[in-house]
């Protein structure tokens, strides 16, 4: 698969010009176009629908901080190995933390990282969903508010792992590949 972004051979659809816009963003801030991005350029209504829950979701309103919610997709997408969420959000880790070693860690297994009682209680819940979400009960969301969030953490939370699971889901069917330019971020 060398050089391709996906498994699959999806031609690029004619984009609207606020995506255009938006890829030229990623371009100035980020110093490329996120390889997701491209993936669902063929149907620019279907990228417009990821990009802005992804943006709502990742970098909107909430009681949760950046980081907290890139550790939230890390999680979940080491529990579903992941691997262009691992390489994506464990440099977003990375990055925010200003700690390599976080960023290792999250990728490989959260529970060996030095995290506060909050973060593995929000981390816990978020893998449980993932794993096993018949299984979530008032006990889960009484150990969330119990740690200190509030019933909209416990939406965002929710909401965030829901996200990373679909996302690795359709990265894992498509063999989805990450931005080399991630593997050196933040290091």
């Amino acid at each position: 698969m060398t050089g391709k972004i996906t498994a699959l051979d999806l031609a690029a659809g004619e984009l609207s010009e606020p995506t255009k816009a938006y890829f030229a963003k990623c371009e100035e801030k980020l110093g490329l176009v996120p390889n997701v991005l491209k993936a669902y350029a063929f149907d620019d209504k279907k990228l417009c629908a990821f990009t802005d829950m992804y943006n709502d979701l990742m970098l909107g309103e909430s009681g949760l901080s950046k980081l907290e919610r890139e550790m939230i997709a890390v999680a979940v997408s080491s529990i579903n190995h992941c691997y262009y969420c691992l390489t994506a959000h464990g440099a977003a880790v990375r990055q925010l933390s200003g700690d390599p070693l976080l960023g290792e860690m999250m990728v490989m297994n959260f529970r060996a990282a030095d995290l506060s009682p909050k973060q593995t209680a929000m981390l816990e819940f978020a893998v449980k969903l993932t794993e096993e979400p018949a299984r979530i009960v008032e006990a889960d969301r009484a150990a969330l508010r119990q740690a200190g969030f509030s019933d909209r953490d416990i939406w965002d939370i929710a909401s965030t792992a829901a996200f990373f699971n679909m996302s690795n889901r359709v990265a894992a069917a498509i063999d989805m590949r990450p931005n080399d330019e991630y593997h050196a971020m933040a290091r």
